[in-house]
């Protein structure tokens, strides 16, 4: 039963830090570009970053700078750590695992962060 798995998320103050993780299984991980994308109230879901299974990583302009996003593939887990939070960072945040030529595309249930006074 393929799975991913997000934890990590909650209500921050501007400027503070949060790390999303999301643990995958059911499926090979590490051959899969993983990614985290958003979604905020009344807006499509957008990328945030994504890695690719060789480890070269992508960034929305917005998140340059202030996300880092890593993996652990012995864990089968993607990270996403977010400083410097403002809040229009606010949104459900979905952890992401496709592979094209497979023609595969997992997504896990999605976590909440608020960023907020």
């Amino acid at each position: 039963q393929v799975q991913l798995v997000e934890s990590g998320g909650g209500l921050v103050q501007p400027g503070g830090s949060l790390r999303l993780s999301c643990a995958a299984s059911g499926f090979i991980a590490s051959i899969y570009t993983m990614g985290w994308y958003r979604q905020a109230p009344g807006k499509q879901r957008e990328l945030v970053a994504d890695i690719t299974s060789g480890g070269v990583t992508n960034y929305a302009d917005s998140q340059k700078g202030r996300f880092t996003i890593y993996r652990d593939n012995a864990k089968n887990t993607v990270y996403l750590q977010m400083n410097s939070l403002k809040p229009e960072d606010t949104a459900v945040y979905y952890c992401n695992a496709k592979h094209v030529i497979l023609k595969t595309n997992y997504w896990g249930q999605g976590t909440q962060v608020t960023v907020s006074s």
